[in-house]
């Protein structure tokens, strides 16, 4: 029979699974973060600022430059936000691109609603400091409807809806093909993905006001309390992102993500 510790072994070595005990924690809270918060916040502070850019630049907007300045702002402060959020959490900045990366196996669904979250929240706080740094409440009211919207009447809707659906599909589409998709994805992601947003901006902008965002659209509405047709911008790109999904699912998905003629993992 093995002798009893004494009490000063015992001592040490209950310290010593303590410390172990401790470092464990330490490490699955680390983890947690990495995995879960850190892309939130990630998310957060790109879509605050892509918002606050983007709101600015309509409020700013001269009337000489059209449609053109607003397009060509939004599709930059998409870039630079998926630049350097990217390695972080994918840089979405937009739910119905969550959505849509979400289906074809680009994302964890666990991190579905906290990235809206983020979205959202971010959105409110971009929307929040364009309209502190607006020269008065009405230029942020008047631009464009809230600082994004282009419905002024019931004639519009289902122009603007289509609009919002065709032109949310095409960009979330370079999205899921551009940084998802093994067989397409390129290094050039956020400047497609930029230049996606400018090009449907200047086509919908018209139409819709080319918002393709329901987290654009939210938090201008939230700060300037301008809620007209507002659902429009909430349906159009969420169900371009579902389409999205189902599209790379069954058809334009790399081997290992669609449903049909998957290919199979080498037993070993």
């Amino acid at each position: 029979m093995s002798p009893l510790p004494t009490a000063k072994e015992a001592h040490e070595l209950s310290e010593t699974k303590t410390k172990a005990g401790g470092g464990e924690k330490l490490r699955w809270g680390r983890t947690c973060y990495d995995r879960y918060l850190l892309p939130c916040v990630a998310e957060f502070f790109g879509t605050a600022l892509f918002v606050f850019s983007g709101c600015a630049s309509v409020i700013e907007n001269s009337p000489g430059t059209g449609r053109l300045q607003p397009a060509v702002a939004h599709g930059l402060a998409l870039s630079i936000s998926i630049a350097i959020t990217a390695g972080i959490s994918g840089g979405h900045m937009n739910p119905a691109v969550t959505l849509g990366v979400t289906l074809a196996g680009g994302l964890d669904i666990v991190l579905l609603f906290p990235y809206w979250a983020a979205q959202f929240c971010g959105a409110m706080v971009g929307a929040g400091l364009a309209g502190a740094v607006a020269s008065s409440d009405e230029s942020f009211v008047n631009a464009s409807g809230g600082a994004f919207d282009a419905i002024k009447d019931s004639h519009q809707v289902g122009a603007a809806l289509l609009a919002e659906v065709v032109m949310t599909f095409y960009l979330v589409l370079s999205v899921c093909l551009s940084a998802v998709n093994h067989q397409s994805k390129t290094p050039l992601a956020p400047f497609c993905v930029g230049l996606t947003l400018c090009v449907a901006i200047l086509g919908a902008g018209a139409i819709s006001g080319g918002c393709l965002n329901p987290a654009r659209a939210f938090g201008p509405a939230v700060v300037a309390n301008y809620w007209a047709y507002h659902w429009v911008y909430w349906v159009g790109p969420l169900v371009a992102g579902l389409l999205v999904g189902i599209v790379l699912r069954t058809l334009l998905g790399d081997p290992r993500t669609r449903l049909a003629f998957r290919k199979r993992e080498a037993s070993p």
